[in-house]
């Protein structure tokens, strides 16, 4: 038995404003540009990195009705993947709240599902709920997988027991799945070799966050609807229902949602968690933040009807920025 299906993708092709989340996806694939004034920074700027990510969640989905029963919950198209692809998405609850947002992969007939550390749930203990009487086994391969993410070249790294999938996680290049150990030493071996550079988590982080790249556990939380954190290009809109799919038109209905979050700059030091001002009230709060040149870069959550007034923190004024 497979969660109940429909063909009603007019059910999302609704009227009303998407988001105006001001952190432009464009600059998720940014190439280029000035240097940073790091050369690991450089680096993942100009496509020339590679990076460890450490604790993603690796997990296996296989059986007869895999495909549909994945197509059924979460809102990427599923069934349109070929092997090899990956594409993020998300799992919401039935309200439309976020419970988990991962990136999915098809791999010939199974799939893997990608998830950050920091979530607040695994993916597979909030999806084993829903198996039922499914042709579906979900298997936990975390502690058997190092997620290596390659921003530069195009050949793949091959070999025994390696997985690659494209687009990586960071959003170009591809991942390299392989066991830990050994296997992951020469891997960074071979790569160093290419000429890339490895960078930290701790770069990963800045370069997030100049590129206002929202994160689960870090921006959001699992009350944010996907229109508050900018994810409307992790939901496909024409493929019918997924869990909370009556939610997500309803809120596309009314036009927006009640927070948002935006990509700002400021000239002096602002701390995460630091509150956001509009005209002497207080209207949200700073979400994650790094050093840039000439001042920080932050993302801040908050109010809609606040969104596009004077935004301020006690050190000083705030500005948009828009890729």
């Amino acid at each position: 038995m497979s969660v109940a299906r429909c063909s009603r993708p007019e059910a999302l092709a609704v009227s009303g404003s998407r988001s105006s989340l001001k952190i432009a996806q464009a600059r998720r694939d940014a190439r280029g540009g000035a240097g940073t004034g790091s050369t690991q920074l450089d680096a993942l700027e100009n496509g020339s990195a590679f990076a460890e990510l450490p604790g993603w969640r690796v997990i296996a989905v296989r059986g007869d009705d895999a495909a549909a029963w994945l197509h059924d919950l979460i809102t990427a198209d599923v069934e349109g993947l070929s092997s090899g692809q990956s594409r993020r998405s998300l799992l919401l609850t039935p309200t439309g709240r976020i419970r988990a947002d991962l990136h999915v992969a098809r791999l010939d007939g199974s799939f893997l599902l990608l998830q950050e550390e920091r979530q607040p749930e695994p993916v597979d203990a909030a999806l084993t709920a829903y198996v039922l009487s499914s042709d579906v086994e979900l298997e936990d391969r975390t502690e058997r997988s190092v997620v290596v993410a390659v921003l530069g070249g195009d050949d793949a790294e091959v070999g025994d027991d390696t997985i690659v999938l494209a687009p990586s996680v960071l959003g170009r290049g591809h991942d390299v799945i392989v066991p830990p150990g050994a296997p992951v030493d020469r891997l960074r071996e071979r790569l160093r070799e290419r000429g890339l550079v490895e960078v930290t988590s701790e770069d990963l982080e800045t370069w997030r966050i100049r590129r206002g790249v929202v994160r689960m556990g870090s921006d959001f939380g699992p009350e944010a609807l996907p229109a508050e954190a900018g994810l409307d290009d992790a939901i496909d809109f024409t493929k019918g229902c997924f869990l909370g799919q009556e939610s997500v038109a309803k809120v596309r209905n009314l036009g927006h949602p009640p927070w948002v979050l935006r990509l700002v700059r400021s000239k002096g030091p602002i701390a995460k968690g630091a509150t956001v001002w509009v005209d002497g009230a207080a209207v949200g709060a700073v979400t994650s933040s790094a050093a840039a040149e000439g001042g920080m870069d932050a993302i801040v959550r908050v109010r809609w009807e606040a969104a596009s007034g004077p935004l301020s923190t006690e050190t000083g004024p705030l500005s948009l920025r828009q890729g």
